[in-house]
């Protein structure tokens, strides 16, 4: 179930919200994988971020689909002076 509402919304560019632990975060979803142990993971840019952080199935419960439309941001590293 998880996968459809995360795959739904990457594909729809749509942030969602969910609980992970004790704290409530919004994310723009970009990438579901599973990990060399087998954990599944999503990887999303966390909002009013640059930070693009991985997140594993497993914690995250209550799950909202936002409808606000994000545009994906590619990281780019700075270059040294």
């Amino acid at each position: 179930m998880k996968t459809e509402i995360f795959s739904v919304a990457i594909m729809r560019r749509h942030k969602i919200k969910f609980l992970y632990g004790l704290s409530e975060i919004v994310i723009d979803p970009y990438y579901i994988t599973r990990e060399k142990s087998g954990k599944k993971v999503i990887y999303g840019k966390v909002y009013n971020t640059s930070e693009v952080k991985k997140f594993d199935y497993d914690k995250i419960v209550n799950i909202k689909v936002l409808h606000n439309r994000f545009s994906p941001v590619i990281p780019i590293i700075p270059m040294a002076s």
